[in-house]
């Protein structure tokens, strides 16, 4: 049974990967490359490299995220590696091979749409266990050894990158550039979790027992009940025993949830923060989180 998932598993992957890197490709040679434009990370810096140098864009694209493979082999897997390997491989096949349509030569569409077809194949790449992009390798390291979360690294990787730009290439390109990346994170973030973005929840309230039954009876979910004390103003509020409940619920389920509490009691202490992941329990996922 296990080889049987894993089979399974892998062949998904394949799939996501493939159609990730195409996806990519036609945010490449159908927007971004015939109207010199850029894009913010690795991508970024071999568009960057190939316009003040001669060499090939497929051959920039291996160098520049040889580094990054290198070092997901020590911070992640030798799979992972492998796996990233084979997708820049394939993506700077596709760039050369591949001739992409010219969609369009109006530079507001280039940088939305070339940055939404970017990002949904580094998103898709994402779901299929590898990345195209090897600067996410980098924020991973750099925010293990430095405590500064993972986006904020890229954002300073990205400033860098645009920074430079402006050296190189007109102030305009480097502005759409901006664009471009904003319209890619906006979509790899989409692709990654989905329109049904997980949210946990912690509720505090007197009457416990009736929004766990509320939960798990109209909602469908699954509670966890922890056993918490109350650390109010006042020596009437102090060490008062109270259940906690906790729960993970979708994007679109939150203001359902908030209004049933509402109903069963309006002083109900709620705290709300997103999930990136979740596996097991009464959540159910379309597709695999990338490991």
């Amino acid at each position: 049974m296990t080889a049987k998932i894993r089979f399974k598993t892998h062949i998904k992957n394949s799939f996501l990967i493939a159609v990730g890197i195409l996806c990519a490709g036609m945010g490449l040679k159908g927007f971004l490359l015939p109207n010199g434009f850029l894009d913010g990370g690795a991508m970024g810096i071999a568009l960057l490299l190939g316009r003040v140098t001669d060499v090939n864009l497929g051959v920039l694209v291996l160098l520049v995220n040889l580094p990054f493979v290198f070092l997901g082999v020590r911070q992640l897997s030798l799979g992972f590696a492998i796996r990233t390997v084979i997708s820049v491989i394939l993506l700077a096949i596709v760039i050369e091979v591949i001739n992409y349509p010219l969609v369009t030569d109006d530079k507001l569409l280039i940088a939305i749409f070339g940055g939404f077809f970017l990002g949904a194949g580094i998103g898709l790449v994402m779901r299929g266990a590898s990345v195209i992009d090897g600067t996410e390798i980098l924020a991973l390291y750099l925010s293990r050894i430095t405590g500064i979360s993972i986006g904020d690294v890229i954002s300073i990787i990205n400033v860098v990158i645009f920074s430079s730009a402006f050296f190189l290439v007109d102030v305009e390109i480097v502005l759409y550039a901006m664009l471009t990346y904003l319209a890619a994170s906006r979509t790899v973030d989409f692709i990654i979790h989905g329109i049904e973005e997980y949210v946990s929840v912690t509720i505090v309230s007197n009457k416990s027992d009736e929004i766990r039954s509320m939960i798990t009876e109209k909602l469908g979910r699954g509670t966890t009940i922890f056993n918490g004390k109350r650390g109010l103003k006042g020596e009437d509020r102090q060490n008062v025993d109270v259940d906690i409940l906790f729960t993970v619920v979708t994007r679109l389920e939150i203001v359902k949830l908030k209004n049933e509490i509402e109903k069963i009691d309006s002083e109900a202490f709620i705290v709300q923060q997103r999930v990136d992941d979740s596996k097991g329990g009464m959540i159910k996922r379309k597709f695999a989180k990338v490991h």
